[in-house]
C-alpha cells in the first residue's frame, strides 16, 4: 500500500482521538477516502493512548448501566459491587472542581452529555470494556466498593484499545501510514485548508516529500510534552526535567505549524499539564513500551510522601487518588532535585496495586526500622536521614488515636486526618510505625500537556486567530484540543474528551468532503 497524493478526509495522529475521528468519518460516509498519517514508527502506534491505563470516564445509571458493555464481571461479582450512578451533574461538578471553574462551559457541556454515548459506540465498534477491580475497587467487609466516579477500562489497557481502534478503522477501510511527519497546511485562496506537505521517512520511501491533497483535515498529533524546550518555555521552569510518560513524538509541531499557517487561535492552559508521580528509575525520554503505565505509583493516599530533605510538602489524602493523581508529579518536581520518597508501613502495603510496586517494576526500599528506611533511601537520595525520621515521627503523633481508626476506608474520604501538622492529611491518616516499612523513589512524569488549538464545540473545528471564525477544512481533538482541562483534570476524562471530540469532528469532516463545495477528490 503506497501513500496517495489525494484523499479525502486526512487525519494527522494514531491515538484514540485520531483514530476514533476517522472512523467516524468513514461511518459517516464510506464512499469518502479516509487516510491517517503518523509521524512514528509502526512500533510506536497509538501515541500517549498506548501508554494510558484505559480509564474512561463516562455519566451512567449504576452498575446494571454498565454490566452490558464489560466482559469481565460474574454474577457473583456483580451481587458484591457497590457503585453509585455517575450523573451529568457529578461529572459536570468534577470538571468544574478539578479546573477551579475555569473549564470552557461549551466544551465541557459537549464531554459530559457525549460521553455515554461515545463509549457505547467505541464498544459497538469492537472496544472491549471491563470494570476496572485493579484500580478504581477495594473490598471492604466483603463488598467490592467502585470510587471516584470512574469504573471503565479497556482490556489490556491502553494497548488494548490501540489495537482494537486500528482494527476498527482497518476494517471501515481506513488507510494507516506511520514514519509519516507533516510539515505544513496547504490552503487556497479562500483560506481552506486543502492538503498537507508531510515527509515520508520509511526506510523504502528515502525521505520522500509530498503533498497530499484533501477537503479536510483532522489535527490529532498530540500535546508538546515530549519536547523539552517547549516544556521549559510554555510550562515553565524546571519542566524540560521531567520524565516523559508517553510517546516521544509528542514535540509540538503541529501546534506550531497551525497557528503558523492558518493563524489559528490557542486556548486553554499552557503552563498546565497532567503530571504523575513516576518512578525515579525509569527512563527520562520516553515511556517504556513494555511496562508502559505501571511506572505511575499513585498509591502516596495510603501513605506519605517526603522530598529529600526528609520534608512532607502536600496533602497526600485532600481528594481521593483519580483527582488528584494528574497534578501531584508538579508537586514533586518543585521538590529539591525533581524526587520524592512515599512511604508506608505493614499496616498499607496490602493495599498498593502490585501492578505499580512489584519488585519487578520498581526499587522498593524496604526496612525493620524508620531509621534503617532512612539509611536506605539515603543511599539513593535522601539529604537528611534525621529530618527524615523527624518528619515521620511528628506525623504519627498528629494522627487520631485507635478507635477513631476503625472508620479508615480508602474507598471514601473518611476524614481520618491529622492534627497541628503545617501540612497536613485530610484523609486516610494512619500512623506509620508498623514494621515493615516500605518506601518509593519518585519524580514527575508528564503525560499531556492542556494548552492547544480553540475550536467549535459542535464540531471540533479550528477557529482562526485572525477572523475569529472557522478555518474552512481543519479540525482538532485529543491532546491538541485547548480549554477544557486547566491544572487538574478527572481521570479518565482525557480518553472519553478524545473519543467525543474525535467522533464530533469526523462527522463533521465527512459532512464537508461529501457535500460537493469543493468536488470529489
Amino acid at each position: 500500500m503506497s501513500l496517495s497524493q489525494k484523499t479525502d478526509i486526512l487525519v494527522i495522529g494514531s491515538g484514540n482521538a485520531g483514530l476514533s475521528a476517522a472512523l467516524s468519518a468513514a461511518q459517516t460516509n464510506p464512499t469518502l477516502k479516509v487516510t491517517v498519517i503518523e509521524k512514528s514508527p509502526s512500533s510506536w502506534a497509538g501515541g500517549n493512548t498506548y501508554f494510558t491505563a484505559g480509564a474512561f470516564r463516562t455519566v451512567h445509571n449504576g452498575l446494571s448501566d454498565l454490566l452490558p458493555l464489560v466482559n469481565n464481571t460474574t454474577p457473583s461479582q456483580a451481587s458484591r459491587i457497590d457503585m453509585d450512578p455517575y450523573t451529568e451533574s457529578d461529572f459536570t461538578a468534577d470538571l468544574q472542581r478539578m479546573t477551579g471553574g475555569r473549564t470552557d462551559p461549551a466544551l465541557s457541556k459537549a464531554l459530559v452529555s457525549d460521553s455515554r454515548a461515545a463509549i457505547t459506540w467505541l464498544a459497538s465498534n469492537g472496544v472491549r470494556f471491563q470494570l476496572s477491580f485493579n484500580r478504581q475497587a477495594y473490598e471492604v467487609n466483603g463488598r467490592i466498593k467502585f470510587w471516584g466516579g470512574l469504573a471503565l477500562k479497556t482490556e489490556d489497557g491502553g494497548k488494548g484499545l490501540v489495537e482494537d481502534e486500528l482494527r476498527a478503522v482497518r476494517n471501515a477501510g481506513v488507510d494507516v501510514f506511520f514514519d509519516t511527519a507533516a510539515t505544513a497546511l496547504v490552503t487556497d485562496d479562500s483560506g481552506a485548508v486543502v492538503g498537507v506537505e508531510v515527509v515520508n521517512s520509511a526506510p523504502v520511501s528515502k525521505s520522500r516529500r509530498t503533498t497530499i491533497a484533501a477537503s479536510a483535515v483532522i489535527l490529532a498529533a498530540g500535546g508538546f510534552e515530549a519536547n523539552p524546550q517547549l516544556r521549559a518555555q510554555w510550562l515553565g521552569p524546571g519542566w524540560d526535567a521531567a520524565s516523559v510518560r508517553g510517546t516521544p513524538y509528542n514535540t509540538g509541531e503541529m501546534l506550531k505549524i497551525a497557528c503558523r499557517d492558518v493563524s489559528a487561535k490557542t486556548a486553554g492552559n499552557w503552563s498546565g499539564c497532567h503530571s504523575v508521580a513516576w518512578d525515579a528509575d525509569a527512563g527520562a525520554h520516553s515511556g517504556n513500551r513494555e511496562i508502559s503505565n505501571q511506572y505511575t505509583k499513585s498509591g502516596y493516599p495510603l501513605g506519605i510522601m517526603v522530598n529529600r530533605n526528609g520534608e512532607r510538602f502536600v496533602d497526600e489524602g485532600f481528594d481521593m487518588r483519580n483527582y488528584t493523581y494528574a497534578m501531584i508529579g508538579r508537586r514533586v518536581l518543585e521538590q529539591p532535585g525533581q524526587v520524592a520518597f512515599q512511604i508506608w508501613d505493614a499496616r498499607t502495603t496490602g493495599w498498593l496495586r502490585d501492578e505499580e510496586y512489584r519488585d519487578e517494576v520498581v526499587r522498593r526500599i524496604e526496612a525493620g526500622t524508620i531509621e534503617e528506611l532512612a539509611g536506605k533511601c539515603k543511599e539513593v537520595g535522601l539529604v537528611d536521614t534525621e529530618a527524615f525520621v523527624k518528619t515521620i515521627r511528628e506525623y504519627n503523633a498528629s494522627v487520631e488515636g485507635e478507635e477513631e481508626r476503625k472508620r479508615w476506608d480508602p474507598a471514601v474520604k473518611d476524614g481520618l486526618r491529622t492534627n497541628g501538622l503545617a501540612v497536613a492529611k485530610s484523609n486516610w491518616a494512619l500512623p506509620v510505625d508498623k514494621a515493615p516499612f516500605l518506601a518509593v523513589k519518585v519524580t514527575a512524569g508528564v503525560t499531556f500537556t492542556f494548552g492547544g488549538l480553540a475550536v467549535r464545540p459542535e464540531t471540533a473545528a479550528v477557529i482562526s486567530e485572525t477572523t475569529n471564525e472557522e478555518v474552512p477544512g481543519l479540525y482538532c481533538v485529543g491532546e491538541m484540543l485547548g480549554g477544557i482541562f486547566y491544572d487538574n483534570y478527572p481521570g479518565g476524562s482525557g480518553l472519553t474528551s478524545g473519543a467525543v471530540f474525535g467522533r464530533r469532528a469526523g462527522r463533521a469532516a465527512a459532512e464537508r468532503a461529501g457535500s460537493g463545495r469543493l468536488g470529489r477528490l
